[in-house]
C-alpha cells in the first residue's frame, strides 16, 4: 500500500526572549492573510459602530451588528493568535470541522447583521454623519462576510482532504 506524504516548511522567528517563538510563516499563507483581513475589517466595523452607538443608539439593528462583529472579531483573534503562537495549530485546525463550522456561522450571521443594518440605514432618517458611518460599516461587514465565505469554502476543502 503506497502513501503520499506532504511536507510543509514553516518559518519561525524568535523574539528577544529565547523561550518565545512564533510562527511568522502563517501570515504568509492565504488562510493567514484571510484571518488578518477579517480581523482588521472586524475591528473597523466595531470601531465605527461603537463610536456612534454610545451617543446615537436607535434600536436593535445596531446592537445586533455590534454584537456579531465583536463576537467574530474576538473569535478570529483567538484563531489567528493560536496559529501564530503554535507551530502545529495552523496545519491541524484547518483539517478539523471546527474551522468550517466557525467560518460558515460567521459568514451567515455577519451577512444577516450587515444586511439588516443596511436596510435600517436606507429606510429610516439618520443624521448625515451617522448614516454615512453606518452605511460604511454595513458595507465593510458584507465584505467581511465574503471573506468568511471564502474561508469556509477553503476549510471545507481542507476538511474533505481535497
Amino acid at each position: 500500500m503506497s502513501h503520499s506524504v506532504v511536507i510543509t516548511r514553516t518559518t519561525t522567528t524568535t523574539s528577544g526572549n529565547p523561550g518565545f517563538m512564533y510562527n511568522s510563516g502563517y501570515l504568509k499563507t492565504f488562510p493567514g492573510l484571510l484571518k488578518l483581513a477579517q480581523l482588521i475589517l472586524g475591528a473597523i466595523c466595531v470601531g465605527i459602530v461603537a463610536w456612534y452607538f454610545r451617543t446615537h443608539y436607535n434600536g436593535t439593528p445596531e446592537l445586533f451588528f455590534l454584537l456579531m462583529t465583536t463576537t467574530f472579531l474576538i473569535g478570529t483573534f483567538c484563531l489567528l493568535l493560536s496559529c501564530l503562537v503554535s507551530w502545529s495549530t495552523g496545519g491541524i485546525i484547518s483539517k478539523t470541522i471546527y474551522e468550517l463550522i466557525y467560518h460558515a456561522v460567521a459568514f451567515l450571521l455577519l451577512l444577516i447583521a450587515s444586511i439588516i443594518l443596511l436596510v435600517e440605514v436606507t429606510n429610516y432618517r439618520f443624521g448625515s454623519n451617522l448614516k454615512e458611518a453606518y452605511l460604511a460599516a454595513s458595507i465593510i461587514g458584507i465584505v467581511n462576510a465574503g471573506l468568511y465565505l471564502i474561508s469556509a469554502l477553503m476549510a471545507n476543502r481542507h476538511y474533505r482532504g481535497l
